[in-house]
């Protein structure tokens, strides 16, 4: 599905936000500048958690807790994390039950958490040549999502996401 501007992904985390359960596990996995971050935003609205949603890139993981009864968000950023003993060490086998958990950068390292998962794939153009001149599409590119299911639930979250977004 095409995304054409960051309102644009705040409102497709929105939806997706509406939809999460406890013990879901979202992995969102693009290139710097893709919109991660900015889709987590509106999943935290749809979610209505409490909490300012910045990258937590240097802290690894933020808690954002369910204003109501729905889960709290566990936001996790992977980028830095080296080793699965580190990832151990954040204990997010503990939450996962418990919240909905959406990690950045976590292909690769985070897999083992879950068998059922959401893999969103965030692909931007990073720049093109006309002639001389090179083109930055850093910020204005649209953007394509793409949703990988590895699970019953998943597969079930991917369709309702899917159609809430067909019907907006």
């Amino acid at each position: 599905m095409k995304i054409i501007d960051a309102d644009a992904m705040r409102e497709f985390g929105r939806i997706l936000g509406t939809v999460l359960q406890r013990g879901d596990l979202v992995m969102l996995e693009g290139p710097l500048g893709a919109g991660k971050t900015t889709m987590v935003r509106g999943i935290a609205e749809g979610m209505n958690v409490s909490g300012r949603v910045t990258s937590p890139t240097f802290v690894i993981a933020n808690v954002h807790h369910a204003r109501e009864d729905g889960p709290d968000l566990v936001h996790v950023d992977a980028y830095r994390l080296a080793s699965l003993e580190e990832l151990d060490a954040l204990d997010l086998d503990t939450s996962l039950e418990d919240a909905a958990t959406v990690i950045e950068w976590g292909e690769g390292k985070t897999e083992v958490l879950t068998p059922d998962r959401l893999q969103i794939h965030i692909n931007r153009p990073e720049g093109s040549t006309e002639g001389e001149d090179v083109v930055d599409l850093y910020r204005d590119a649209p953007r394509e999502l793409v949703l990988e299911a590895t699970g019953a639930r998943s597969e079930a979250l991917a369709r309702d996401i899917a159609q809430k977004w067909e019907e907006r």
